[in-house]
């Protein structure tokens, strides 16, 4: 506290209310995240202000609950203005407040319904038991709650009612407004769940067969990818006389020299580099654990950023945001976000803008060098051969020598 302020009353001042104990920690967070002064000052008396305000309510610490968040906050706005990032900072302390154990734990305070309750419980079954990645929990439990909601709405869950055509109803007319792979998602999650449910003992028909089947044709697309020359261009367009310009590199050179999922660059972090070996080791689908040949270009662009780039901080993320909170990316879209700027910085109007482009272009540019369909799957980390076999439609020399001849021939 004593780097944020100097007068020994103000000191005292900060220590009121039911969060004494906790003003202290949060400004060492504030610090460790790499807050500026300033704006470390006004959060700081901005959680005295709201302690001071659960003592006129009487509030205590346990009973503290993102409600009371909503309500100081409207109350706040009578007499002054709210800034944009009250509502996190405060949110920021209830997180740290159940990190300590003071709290119950975030998701309990915002079951609301028993298909909610419902929800949660089997988001934590794809958790712990079927170690599902996070993402693909959300994408599960998106669908999952709409499902329950259309059946049962806000009132109980009884799933021994459940029928085959409600589980088929509810596809038809959910499939009509989504994309056939996010449809594809869809009817997944829903067989994971009735199986789940079936498990459980709340059913006693197997509706998961019931689940009908979206068509979308296996190899039916053409895989996006960046010529080489694109590549280079898309790389030598990153300014790495700045901070963010040597982490975009690096980044950028993962995905162009490994092809590294989004999700697999965010989750990397320092323990993962072994420099004398020369390998990184990158965490995949389902949690496996994969070393790789760490090329000395992307090695020496690594390097430098940890050297001149990476802000001080207690996240063990390798990279990490260039402003406040200076923590890790919260996930792959963050990835793709930095992919679709570092193609706008080259001029070029990719098809797709995503960090899957350079996964793609990489295998490309391989299969065009002479490497086998074997040798991509094993950099890519393919699990089976059929997904690397969508590769040989841009093989256009190898698709030549299989072409017939025109039957009017050439005019």
């Amino acid at each position: 506290m004593e780097q944020f302020f100097k007068n020994p009353q103000t000191l005292s001042r900060m220590h009121e209310g039911p969060l004494e104990s906790y003003i202290g920690p949060f400004a060492q967070q504030l610090t460790d995240q790499g807050y500026a002064r300033y704006t470390a000052r006004y959060q700081l008396h901005l959680v005295v202000d709201f302690s001071r305000w659960l003592e006129q309510q009487r509030v205590t610490i346990k009973e503290i609950t993102p409600a009371h968040i909503k309500r100081y906050l409207q109350q706040r706005a009578q007499k002054c203005r709210i800034r944009e990032g009250d509502a996190f900072t405060l949110q920021r302390l209830l997180d740290l407040l159940r990190q300590a154990g003071v709290l119950a734990e975030k998701i309990a305070l915002l079951i609301q319904t028993p298909a909610e309750l419902l929800a949660h419980e089997f988001g934590t079954y794809l958790r712990q038991e079927r170690v599902l990645a996070e993402r693909t929990v959300t994408l599960y439990l998106e669908f999952i709650r709409r499902f329950l909601k259309d059946r049962f709405a806000a009132g109980q869950v009884d799933l021994s009612a459940l029928c085959a055509a409600d589980v088929v109803r509810f596809v038809q007319r959910q499939a009509t407004c989504l994309h056939p792979k996010r449809a594809k998602v869809m009817t997944t999650a829903l067989r994971s769940f009735l199986q789940y449910a079936r498990y459980r003992g709340d059913l006693t028909l197997d509706l998961a067969a019931a689940v009908p089947t979206v068509a979308n044709w296996a190899m039916a697309s053409i895989p996006r990818f960046l010529s080489p020359d694109q590549v280079e261009l898309v790389l030598a367009r990153c300014n790495q006389q700045t901070a963010i310009g040597r982490r975009d590199y690096a980044i950028l050179l993962l995905l162009a020299r490994l092809g590294l999922r989004a999700g697999e660059v965010a989750a990397l972090t320092l323990e993962d580099i072994d420099w004398e070996a020369g390998s990184i080791t990158v965490r995949g689908k389902g949690g496996q654990r994969t070393p790789m040949p760490l090329p000395i270009e992307v090695g020496e662009a690594i390097a430098a950023y940890l050297k001149a780039g990476r802000l001080c901080s207690t996240s063990r993320r390798l990279f990490l945001r260039g402003r406040a909170p200076v923590v890790g990316f919260r996930g792959p879209g963050a990835i793709s976000s930095l992919v679709m700027h570092a193609l706008a910085r080259a001029g070029i109007d990719a098809p797709h803008k995503g960090a899957h482009l350079f996964r793609h272009s990489l295998a490309t540019g391989m299969l065009g060098q002479g490497a086998s369909f074997a040798e991509i799957g094993e950099l890519l980390r393919h699990r089976s051969p059929q997904t690397t076999a969508i590769y040989a439609k841009v093989d256009l020399t190898s698709l030549r020598t299989l072409a017939l001849a025109w039957p009017g021939g050439m005019r």
